[in-house]
């Protein structure tokens, strides 16, 4: 299981912070946009560094 989240945690974000982001600004507002991008940078940043593979 931690395998594949760590496979796929990149990729999640690469993908969700392009399409989330946008959205947000254009359904919601521009501050919404910048308050997602915020949240969303920061808990894929935590992800990216609870499953990083650092070598001993």
């Amino acid at each position: 299981m931690l395998r594949w989240f760590v496979a796929i945690t990149p990729l999640a974000g690469a993908m969700a912070f392009p399409i989330l982001v946008p959205i947000t600004m254009a359904k919601v507002s521009i501050g919404a946009g910048v308050g997602v991008a915020l949240v969303l940078s920061t808990l894929w940043f935590v992800a990216m560094l609870r499953t990083s593979e650092m070598p001993h």
